[in-house]
């Protein structure tokens, strides 16, 4: 079943004013109160609409206010059961020191079509190429890049591999490096930077290594509608995040969750620059009026683009 595109232009508007909310905080250093202004816009704007909105990826465990948390019910309650996951400041570091890239996400799918992500690490690979057996997380590092330069026919000098620039990519990165790989070093924003393989303008071919499971979840909507490749893996260092997990409902820890696995049916994405960033534009106030810029897609109706929106403040 299809949600109704009449909802799309609700959640531009969640994101667009929580972007609004945080880009008032950028370069203030102070990346909880971003976070927090961010937060705070998105539930009241979530709470206008005519929705049996539940948070299944949130900022926090149940009752952890003023924070998205998960398990909270948002909406007027009257209208469809919509999952819901947010970040509603993509990027903390990138506002609070004014630097690109820095967004305010939702994900929405019908009920029960997200998978419940814990607060933990995700291994997680995605490209444009939607094909089986080409790049696959089981596949070491020289395999994914000889396969993907194979299939697109390419050298792999010419391809560009986007990764977050951590000390536990230090042998992901030094593999890349001896294939004569590109590297598109990332220090922040694994959701955004995830999203750089959607199209060819910009210049990534793979994405990998490991981030956020929430992000990849929320990032799995919008690779969903762009028909990309993606795989993740959930990685647990405690016996307490293995209990979390369990309460979620995965059974299987070491389970490789493949894309339709991870969203299912229809769903709407949106991203909103707050900082200008690769994917779109930040927060622009002139006068009594702001410019957003957001990235959409709704999968049933085929739409994916950058929406452009000037609104009153």
């Amino acid at each position: 079943m299809a949600i109704d595109k009449k909802f799309v232009d609700h959640f531009i508007e969640v994101t667009s004013k929580a972007a609004l909310a945080s880009s008032y905080l950028v370069g203030k250093k102070d990346k909880i109160a971003a976070d927090k202004a961010a937060v705070d816009s998105m539930r009241f704007n979530l709470n206008k609409i005519d929705i049996n909105g539940h948070i299944v990826i949130g900022e926090g465990e149940l009752d952890e206010a003023p924070m998205l948390y998960i398990g909270e019910k948002l909406g007027t309650r009257n209208g469809p059961e919509f999952d819901i996951a947010v970040d509603p400041l993509e990027g903390t570091n990138f506002a609070a020191n004014n630097l690109p890239g820095a967004l305010s996400v939702i994900a929405v799918s019908e009920k029960n079509n997200l998978l419940k992500a814990p607060e933990t690490y995700m291994e997680k690979i995605s490209t444009r190429v939607n094909e089986k057996n080409v790049v696959d997380l089981d596949y070491t590092v020289k395999q994914n890049i000889s396969n993907l330069s194979d299939y697109l026919n390419k050298n792999p000098e010419d391809l560009t591999a986007c990764i977050l620039d951590r000390a536990r990519h230090k042998e992901i990165i030094e593999e890349l490096k001896k294939l004569k790989v590109n590297l598109k070093l990332i220090t922040d924003g694994d959701v955004s930077g995830a999203l750089l393989v959607t199209q060819k303008k910009y210049n990534v071919d793979i994405f990998l290594g490991i981030g956020g499971g929430p992000e990849g979840v929320i990032t799995a909507a919008a690779l969903d509608a762009f028909n990309c490749n993606f795989q993740g893996r959930f990685l647990f260092k405690t016996d307490e995040d293995k209990l979390r997990a369990r309460k979620m409902g995965i059974i299987d820890l070491t389970k490789k969750y493949e894309l339709n696995e991870i969203v299912c049916g229809d769903s709407i994405f949106c991203a909103t620059g707050i900082t200008s960033g690769d994917l779109v534009s930040g927060i622009d106030i002139q006068g009594d009026e702001y410019f957003s810029e957001t990235l959409v897609t709704h999968k049933s109706s085929g739409l994916k683009k950058v929406v452009k929106i000037k609104q009153n403040i």
